[in-house]
């Protein structure tokens, strides 16, 4: 008798697709990273494993979108302009509790770390590690784990007992935080209005305000106060 032209193949049951599917869908990642060659590369490099939904330059498209697109994860660089990605990180898991932050930086600052951590990330890798150590890492997080390189997880563990709240700036809100960052990358009142959306009136009342509370008298100050309490980093 000759074979069934059936014979080889799988009948799945009514219902059992749509689970299969969803069952083998790639985790969906954005990727904020400010350089261009570093987060194409990046890109490849997940697209085996991970979803990447959405690639954004600087911390407040990075929020825009993360808010649009609902990722389940987000890699994001430390050292990002407009809004660096500690605030941002900060930010988006006030609104979004469930998202998890890998965080991929060249920073190997045990202080900078814990920060991170402080602020609700699942991971923190460094540039310099193996690709397939960011995989792993990136697979940790989605699961609910942590990761931290270990060439700055003995150094955080020190810098958690010297301060176990990290290095952290005082009397200054997140407003303040974004209109100090934005200034001290150099834009003008008006720049920084138009990026924050508000009027110069109120980036200067922010910005005198956090002057005279802290006691800083020039621009200079202000701008070793950003990169002090790593605001600029």
């Amino acid at each position: 008798m000759p074979d069934s032209p059936l014979d080889g193949i799988v009948v799945i049951p009514p219902g059992k697709g749509m689970q299969l599917e969803a069952t083998m869908r790639l985790p969906r990642v954005i990727l904020a990273d400010d350089h261009k060659l570093v987060a194409e590369a990046l890109q490849k490099l997940m697209a085996p494993h991970f979803e990447v939904i959405d690639n954004v330059s600087d911390g407040h498209q990075l929020l825009k979108s993360a808010l649009s697109l609902k990722p389940e994860l987000v890699v994001i660089d430390v050292g990002m302009p407009l809004l660096n990605g500690l605030e941002a990180g900060r930010e988006l898991k006030n609104k979004m509790p469930a998202v998890k932050l890998v965080f991929l930086t060249m920073n190997e600052d045990p202080e900078l770390a814990l920060l991170a951590m402080n602020v609700g990330a699942s991971c923190y890798v460094l540039k310099s590690s193996a690709g397939s150590e960011l995989l792993e890492a990136m697979r940790m997080a989605i699961q609910g784990k942590t990761y931290i390189s270990p060439q700055i997880a003995r150094g955080m563990q020190e810098s958690f007992i010297r301060n176990p709240q990290g290095r952290r700036p005082k009397s200054i809100t997140p407003r303040q935080r974004q209109v100090v960052q934005l200034l001290a990358e150099g834009k003008s009142m008006k720049e920084a209005a138009q990026i924050l959306k508000v009027s110069p009136r109120t980036i200067a009342f922010h910005k005198y305000h956090l002057m005279e509370d802290l006691g800083l008298k020039t621009n200079a100050e202000v701008l070793q106060f950003a990169i002090k309490n790593r605001i600029v980093v």
